[in-house]
């Protein structure tokens, strides 16, 4: 087996290969939150580019609560026109395309000026950048039942739409990951305390998209396989909500980690642990094998051909691949062909404010993917103080079009 062998699904389905674009948020969503001529371009960039999957980045189920302005929007079928053209671009390959569905929770910028919601009314610890999120607000039945329905709506209109799968974001501290968290969910209702009631909301969201889908088409989960914050979701939490899953028609589950509070996404653990170079996740997701009956995924850091075999070599279904493709949509294409040695990779940013760090890091990323929307090359070397300055101005205007377009009733 390697990179190249295609890889079987549960619901009969199949991956031409073993390398998936993974979700990185584009934020370049038309003047409606649908997908725009930006996402087309970029999404045509990674269908040459050679891999098996691309998922796409956040795809949110309810225009009230995104985790920033450009976000592409699914809660009706007003604009499926464009979401088709974005499904075409994508498969236009051959790979599977699967939408990203997601509700940020407390992970909602106070710029929106939105309602924000949570399982608890616990607020965001990000030191002198916490006033960036206002304290949540705990859900109430009514709200919980309407984010399922909200899921599985979406999940519905993928389908139409054309595309091939939707993977369900439980990680990352989003809405899902925190009503998994016992530090941010302190529910003492049926939606928290135990594991199992903590899990409830992801398993009724997973049963309500499976049910509103035909069966070819694919269900996925990314999934932590800890928060890396001392007291939060751990390893062993992750085992046993994969046994949950195991119950479930769930045809891959990505391994990822981390949240706002602490980055472990771009390599940085907030709980005393260090994270590998490259795989950050591989070592954990390793601890998983024995439990999960689904293929597993991992994304983090993944750079180069070699990492990505050792990746299936230790017995993973597929390894997924971010900031790398942003550089070089070309890489799976490239190692296919024999240049097993090519690589891509932003620059550390070794700034001593380690939360800012990480946001310059993520602008630079976007940077990177705008560049390709646009028709240009990449340019790996942009200055990360640069980045995260356009990122701003774009960011303001953003919020500025979605507050008009929120006021207008759209």
């Amino acid at each position: 087996m390697t990179a190249f062998t295609p890889l079987a699904l549960p619901n009969g389905a199949a991956l031409p290969n073993r390398i998936a674009k993974a979700a990185m948020e584009e934020n370049m969503a038309d003047a409606d939150h649908a997908p725009s001529a930006q996402h087309l371009q970029l999404y045509r960039a990674w269908a040459d580019g050679g891999a098996g999957l691309l998922i796409s980045g956040n795809v949110m189920v309810d225009r009230r609560a995104l985790t920033g302005p450009g976000g592409v929007v699914l809660e009706s079928p007003q604009h499926l026109d464009r979401f088709r053209a974005w499904a075409q671009a994508g498969r236009s390959g051959g790979a599977q395309f699967w939408l990203q569905l997601n509700h940020p929770g407390r992970q909602t910028l106070a710029s929106m000026g939105q309602e924000t919601l949570a399982p608890s009314a616990v607020a965001l610890d990000l030191g002198a950048l916490s006033r960036m999120f206002p304290l949540p607000r705990a859900m109430t039945e009514a709200e919980i039942a309407d984010v399922i329905a909200r899921f599985a709506n979406a999940a519905r209109l993928a389908e139409q739409a054309g595309f091939s799968g939707v993977q369900v974001h439980a990680a990352h501290g989003y809405l899902l990951s925190q009503f998994l968290s016992p530090l941010t969910n302190r529910r003492e209702d049926r939606w928290g305390g135990s594991l199992e009631n903590r899990a409830r909301l992801l398993l009724e969201t997973v049963k309500a998209v499976r049910g509103t889908v035909s069966p070819g088409f694919c269900v996925a989960v990314k999934l932590n396989s800890a928060d890396f914050q001392r007291g939060g979701f751990d390893t062993e939490d992750a085992r046993r909500v994969l046994q949950m899953l195991n119950e479930l028609p769930v045809d891959l589950v990505e391994l990822s980690g981390g949240s706002y509070e602490a980055p472990a996404m771009q390599g940085d653990a907030r709980d005393g642990r260090t994270l590998a170079r490259e795989a950050y996740f591989l070592e954990f997701a390793e601890q998983m094998l024995g439990t999960a009956r689904m293929p597993l995924m991992v994304t983090g850091g993944v750079r180069r051909r070699a990492v990505v075999e050792q990746v299936l070599q230790a017995g993973l279904g597929a390894v997924g691949i971010g900031t790398a493709l942003a550089l070089d949509p070309a890489l799976p294409r490239r190692w296919q062909a024999g240049e097993q040695d090519a690589s891509a990779a932003v620059p550390p940013i070794r700034w001593k404010h380690k939360l800012l760090a990480a946001r310059a890091y993520m602008a630079s990323v976007k940077y990177q993917m705008r560049e390709l929307s646009l028709g240009r090359r990449p340019r790996p070397a942009v200055s990360p103080l640069k980045a995260l300055l356009i990122e701003r101005i774009d960011v303001a205007r953003r919020t500025r079009q979605y507050r008009r377009w929120m006021a207008g009733g759209s």
